[in-house]
């Protein structure tokens, strides 16, 4: 069977082009021969089903482990009215998978289905089974989100933590691990426990080991799956720099990575005469994928949309450049790296550059009604070659501002700059380019937009002014900025908020390079 890069369910090896596991499933296998409990939360999209799938496959592998699999997406709600409807249903499932596997067992436990009433028979009913078999049981349960919005789940998690804290005892023998998996940590749930007169709140799956593995791919684990497709379809891919690229976009969001490649080889290759990864090829694809919809990013825009806390932490972080430290009991954060939006290390940042560049391009278009169609037409920019005449855009964002933000005060220029000029580029690079944004930490709060424009790329820098000395080490920096990509001319927007200011444009030469600059 031909193999696909696969960016839906589970990723079969023997199907799809597949990145590198071996060291994530090496780190789980761990977990689960330590008797671990544990839940995989990770967001979207991230690897979370595909994970549970190669580890069931290899417990198949020993004879001393029987792998139980479920799922508990798209529950009928029936079944979460009550501890008794829980329990069956997780009886039934049970008894179905074991059908096709452990014939003679699910016949068993077919009889002793009429004795499951309650969480405390569905107890004792685990511990039938366990004593029922000599090998290791491992529960795994997917997609468990939906059911810990109820009761009865965590009725059940809370009688899993009883068993758990007494499993040496015959009477109790449980599970030898159980690994969940769901957007969501559920050791952070509560539950109200009754003892005695008293109620206190208290965690059931508070007996959960961390899950630290790195879901993620790094670009040697991406670099296999490269060349698995490079040799499969004969296409010559310079393997090192394209798996690179990947996670310069992506920082190894597995989505992404896998819907970037399939991009390039269904979508933009068949129309080439070269068969032929190339670093432009990969650059057609993240365009092509900022202007589409899917799934992944309806999810991370609606969950923006859906929580002004999240929104305007982003806005402070990708808009403004506000460094802020990370710290995962801000609610606000934690939310943030569940959804996928952060990365949990050092301070917040974006997780990846392809989120970020998609949430701009959202949080621009917004912005967006409130500027003139009369300012936006690109054929007014262009020069011979598809060039784009730099200089002529920022003098009509300058005169876009005079015209219409001069009267503004100083509070609204801090906080909307930035995003008014990122609004008004949008639509003259529209379909012919792209931009990527860079923060750069400086007094000045500098931003650096990098524009690829057909064949061409500029740079154009954004800060705020904070006097003359300052402005001399931002371009000291600006100019270290272009070397560090090869070019020799550079962009400048000064958003001054001064009372008194010139609205002046300046061609400046610094230490080899040409930089245009304009105040704002």
């Amino acid at each position: 069977m031909k193999k696909k890069f696969n960016i839906t369910g589970v990723c079969y090896p023997s199907m799809h082009y597949m990145m590198d596991t071996s060291q994530k499933m090496k780190e789980i296998m761990a977990m689960v021969e330590g008797g671990e409990y544990f839940i995989i939360n990770r967001p979207r999209q991230y690897g979370k089903t595909t994970a549970l799938y190669l580890l069931g496959e290899e417990l198949r592998k020993l004879e001393d482990y029987l792998p139980i699999e479920m799922n508990f997406q798209g529950i009928d709600e029936q079944w979460h009215q009550s501890d008794q409807a829980f329990a069956q249903m997780f009886v039934n499932q049970l008894v179905d998978f074991l059908a096709f596997q452990e014939e003679e067992l699910s016949s068993f436990l077919e009889a002793e289905k009429p004795t499951v009433v309650d969480m405390g028979s569905l107890s004792k009913f685990i511990t039938k089974l366990v004593h029922r078999i000599n090998q290791k049981l491992v529960l795994i349960i997917d997609e468990v989100d939906a059911s810990s919005n109820y009761e009865p789940f965590l009725s059940f998690l809370g009688m899993l933590r009883t068993k758990y804290l007494s499993r040496f005892k015959p009477q109790h023998a449980t599970f030898h691990s159980i690994v969940l998996a769901g957007v969501h940590d559920i050791k952070t749930l509560k539950h109200k426990i009754r003892d005695s007169k008293d109620s206190q709140y208290n965690s059931p799956w508070n007996i959960a080991a961390d899950f630290k593995v790195r879901m993620s791919f790094n670009p040697v684990e991406i670099a296999p799956m490269l060349e698995a497709y490079s040799e499969a379809e004969g296409v010559s891919i310079d393997i090192p720099a394209l798996s690179e690229r990947l996670y310069y976009y992506t920082s190894g969001y597995p989505f992404l990575v896998s819907k970037l490649c399939k991009t390039i080889a269904e979508d933009i290759l068949p129309g080439k005469t070269k068969k032929e990864w190339t670093i432009g090829l990969l650059e057609e694809a993240v365009q092509l994928l900022l202007r589409e919809n899917n799934t992944n990013f309806d999810s991370l825009i609606k969950n923006l949309e859906n929580n002004s806390a999240l929104y305007s932490l982003v806005y402070r972080v990708i808009i403004e450049g506000d460094e802020i430290p990370f710290n995962q009991y801000n609610p606000t954060i934690h939310q943030g790296v569940l959804y996928g939006v952060f990365n949990p290390n050092g301070n917040v940042k974006i997780h990846n550059r392809i989120y970020e560049q998609l949430i701009y391009n959202y949080m621009a278009s917004k912005a967006l009604t409130n500027i003139s169609t009369n300012y936006l037409y690109s054929g007014h920019f262009l020069l011979e070659n598809n060039a784009l005449d730099m200089k002529r855009v920022l003098l009509k964002f300058q005169q876009f501002m005079k015209e219409q933000y001069s009267t503004k005060n100083k509070d609204f220029l801090e906080e909307q700059g930035r995003l008014i000029f990122l609004s008004f580029f949008a639509p003259i690079v529209n379909g012919k380019g792209y931009t990527f944004k860079e923060v750069q930490t400086s007094l000045e709060k500098r931003l650096d937009v990098i524009v690829t424009f057909f064949q061409h790329r500029y740079i154009v820098e954004l800060k705020r002014w904070y006097g003359p000395k300052a402005h001399e080490k931002g371009l000291d920096q600006l100019a270290e900025y272009l070397d560090i990509h090869g070019v020799n001319e550079g962009y400048l927007i000064v958003f001054d908020n001064r009372k008194e200011k010139d609205w002046e444009q300046k061609a400046i030469a610094h230490k080899g390079k040409d930089i245009f600059a304009v105040w704002v």
